[in-house]
């Protein structure tokens, strides 16, 4: 029925273009804000970026049509409103006289260009999976754009905010920049790009002219320190202002001593996991997925590695899912014998009597990957080789850097491998893109019809009880099919030098709030 949705999108467009018209705070200008990283970024083109270092920069220097707030809300940014014409037809209103950092002027075409270019399979965009509902976009007027859906999405405000799938770029900018436009960035954001010394720091600085208002800092400084002990110390001395997850548990212990900075510790949008991959000829066995999990210390693991600055997960549903989010679903537990037995049904047993399982000739082999900025990622993998090993598992650890560790993903030439996500704002978003077999980032093959008819289901339901039923029974089909085992929800933990102002931690890790963050 269209009327009762059109009655609630009049009051929409009511409410957010009040919203739209209220003061934005003022705020005095001044100062540097120096903000420790761990990995460098991999592109700053908000189409293609993949890694958090580039969505805190990209979120500085682009702008979506909406933003969310710490609760998730979708809240106007580059739209001054929207409508929802009908369950398939979105209208956004953009602001007047919005200006990209080189001078030309926001169009409605810009945001056109921005979401044909992700929707193109050529770009490759890793977040192209959040937007394919979207079958038509057009620039109704320089001011408005029409999203016209092949289904009704529930989750789309939430994916046209800018730090997920809806950095709007410089349509000129691109095209005229063409390579270049990655490490050249050119936005609408608070902050405009400066420079980037790969592997070393990238520089922001105020945007004077942004639809905000004038930002309170003058520069943003990220330096790149892969190691997080150092990246600890240099915030305890002084020589940056903020760092954030990862952190070792016992740099933070010591910096809740420090005087000159405060800790912030909450429950993340995150969980770290090991992808499993469903295409190995080993691994391609349940019975062998479900003896390696049944291998994994998991409460050890968060105890004695993480200290329990992370919580052991019991399904890829994450307890900031309000309403979705259950402890009904367990993953298998820790169980040597079991998975013992489990490797002697699949027909793995020591033959040769050499302390290493085997099959037809074979031994069981396994590589379990992880990158090399996250030493407690790589405790963890230290831990389970050596779990592995006395299971009678051929196990060995391969440590890279994080971009050679995705490069393994993609090219899904990994066996195990243990790493994280992010950000997962909406279930869709952790789990469409992960478990669907058309999924980007289905990096485990994982093909499930029944799964894939579920999620794309939950796309289009926006009832709640409706959304947790169907995320609830795609959590339990991926607790039976081991695609992934998922170790810890994700704590994430802020440090920030006591004399920056105004800048406010949320479980999403946004630093949106760096427009109204000052130095004195």
């Amino acid at each position: 029925m269209i009327a009762p949705v059109r009655r609630i999108a009049v009051v929409m467009l009511f409410v957010f273009a009040l919203a739209s018209t209220m003061p934005v705070r003022a705020a005095p200008a001044g100062g540097t804000l120096r903000i420790g990283i761990d990995v460098d970024a991999g592109t700053l083109d908000p189409r293609l970026a993949n890694d958090t270092t580039a969505r805190r920069v990209i979120e500085q220097v682009y702008d979506g049509l909406v933003e969310l707030d710490a609760q998730l809300q979708p809240r106007p940014a580059l739209a001054e409103s929207w409508t929802q014409v009908s369950p398939t037809v979105w209208v956004f209103k953009l602001r007047k006289n919005v200006r990209f950092h080189d001078g030309t002027p926001l169009t409605a075409d810009d945001v056109v260009f921005t979401y044909q270019t992700i929707l193109d399979p050529g770009l490759r965009a890793p977040l192209r999976g959040l937007v394919t509902p979207i079958s038509k976009i057009e620039a109704v007027d320089p001011e408005t754009v029409r999203f016209t859906l092949s289904a009704p999405y529930a989750p789309l405000l939430k994916y046209v905010d800018g730090s997920q799938a809806g950095g709007i770029v410089s349509r000129r900018a691109v095209e005229r920049l063409g390579a270049e436009y990655a490490s050249n960035p050119v936005g609408t954001g608070a902050y405009k790009f400066v420079s980037w010394q790969r592997n070393s720091r990238i520089l922001l600085e105020a945007n004077p002219t942004s639809w905000r208002g004038r930002p309170s800092l003058n520069q943003i400084i990220f330096n790149i320190i892969p190691d997080n002990t150092t990246r600890a110390a240099a915030v305890e001395s002084g020589d940056v202002d903020l760092i954030h997850s990862p952190l070792s548990p016992q740099d933070v212990r010591r910096l809740r001593t420090v005087s000159r900075v405060s800790v912030t510790q909450m429950t993340g949008l995150g969980h770290t996991y090991l992808n499993i991959n469903q295409s190995d000829p080993i691994l391609r066995d349940l019975r062998v997925r479900r003896a390696l999990a049944h291998l994994i210390p998991q409460a050890t693991i968060v105890r004695q590695i993480y200290q329990e600055m992370d919580r052991p997960a019991n399904s890829i549903l994450l307890p900031a899912w309000s309403g979705i989010y259950t402890e009904d679903i367990t993953q298998p537990g820790h169980d040597i014998a079991r998975a013992k037995a489990l490797l002697a049904e699949a027909g793995w047993t020591d033959s040769n009597r050499d302390g290493i399982l085997d099959r037809g000739g074979q031994n069981l082999a396994l590589v379990v990957r992880t990158h090399s900025e996250d030493p407690n990622r790589i405790q963890v993998v230290e831990l389970l080789i050596s779990i592995l090993r006395s299971s009678g598992i051929d196990a060995r650890a391969e440590i890279t850097e994080f971009p050679a560790l995705v490069g393994a993903l993609i090219a899904g030439t990994h066996q195990v491998a243990l790493l994280g996500w992010l950000g997962l704002v909406d279930p869709d978003r952790g789990m469409y893109n992960q478990f669907h077999s058309k999924g980007s980032q289905n990096w485990e093959r994982y093909t499930n019809p029944r799964v894939d008819a579920l999620l794309d289901e939950g796309r289009q339901k926006a009832d709640p009880q409706e959304r947790a039923r169907i995320y609830r029974e795609v959590a339990r089909i991926i607790t039976a099919d081991l695609p992934y085992y998922i170790l810890t929800y994700q704590g994430y933990i802020v440090v920030v030098n006591r004399r920056v102002q105004g800048f406010v931690p949320i479980p999403s890790g946004s630093f949106r709030s760096l427009w109204q963050t000052s130095v004195p």
